[in-house]
């Protein structure tokens, strides 16, 4: 279930309160006259069945509430409540497969907008797989996968085309190239400084590498990996039981592949350099168009739910 608090101005009381009475998977209506402040209006508390939240909160929409009130979601965590039982099982479809759009868009405009701590995390996390890369250690290579925070730009980019809006598509795509630009000149700049110091050298760099040589040598399989980890990770976003871009793209190799590129950069190395250069496209190109399938399947087959219930419920 969904708990929505609405600021409702006077004049669209009844408006509000006559969606949610038409709206199914609606229930625990509650009116606060008067009880909003900034914007001055009632408060109208209500929970909504996850499967029917994209539909109610669209309603909710077509009012202008989001307009002159303000509309909140949150997850309920837990709800006893027979009229809410009644309420999910009037709705179409299953909670968990549920793809509420305005909660998908909320998310991924926070986790793909520049910001410094995001800079700062991508910066560290390519830091860190260059250490990873040099002393041919997978542990740190993984450990620079879970620190790396490129998979909300890169789900925002989903998002953002399936839904054919350039303004937040042309965001994440900002985030991911200047992330990357700002991390690997920092890279380059630190494996030089790690290099004069001794901790780094061209001969361990350009040595056999078994446990991290694949992140220079892409393959067909490459992009399989991209594919099922972008799959897995847009699945993680829009279900309500798996946890939000959490560790859903550890499998692929961006972070290290762009860390590889900047210290065969700093070395000279072109082979490598172009290697993990198309290792880190490859990843890139297969989490976007897992991402962007995955949602276009999940829409289909969401509509095609709502409108058999529609029919079920006419007949």
């Amino acid at each position: 279930m969904l708990h929505l608090r609405l600021i409702v101005p006077p004049d669209l009381r009844d408006a509000v309160l006559g969606g949610l009475d038409d709206s199914v998977g609606v229930t625990h209506v509650v009116l606060l006259p008067d009880a909003a402040v900034r914007p001055a209006g009632d408060v109208v508390l209500c929970d909504v069945a996850r499967e029917s939240a994209d539909e109610v909160l669209a309603t909710l929409r077509a009012t202008g509430l989001t307009e002159r009130g303000a509309i909140s979601a949150e997850e309920v965590a837990l709800t006893l409540s027979a009229a809410a039982d009644e309420a999910e099982r009037l709705a179409p479809g299953e909670g968990a497969d549920a793809l509420v759009w305005e909660a998908v868009s909320e998310i991924t405009h926070e986790e793909s907008t520049l910001t410094a701590v995001y800079l700062a995390f991508l910066t560290v996390a390519t830091m860190l797989a260059a250490c990873g890369a040099v002393l041919d250690s997978a542990v740190l290579v993984v450990g620079a996968m879970a620190v790396g925070p490129e998979f909300g730009p890169l789900a925002g980019l989903c998002v953002a085309l399936v839904q054919r809006r350039a303004s937040p598509a042309l965001r994440s795509l900002t985030a991911l190239v200047a992330g990357f630009a700002v991390a690997m000149a920092m890279t380059v700049l630190f494996s030089l400084l790690m290099d004069e110091f001794g901790l780094f050298s061209r001969v361990r760099f350009d040595g056999v590498r078994p446990n991290t040589s694949f992140i220079w040598q892409p393959d067909a399989t490459s992009f399989v990996v991209a594919f099922l980890a972008g799959v897995a990770g847009l699945l993680s976003l829009t279900s309500a039981k798996a946890g939000m871009l959490v560790g859903v793209a550890i499998s692929v190799t961006t972070v290290p592949a762009a860390a590889n590129a900047a210290v065969a950069l700093g070395y000279g190395d072109l082979d490598q350099f172009r290697g993990s250069s198309v290792q880190l496209l490859l990843n890139l190109l297969g989490i976007v168009l897992a991402g962007v399938l995955t949602l276009l399947v999940q829409q289909g087959a969401w509509r095609m739910i709502r409108r058999r219930a529609k029919q079920e419920a006419a007949g």
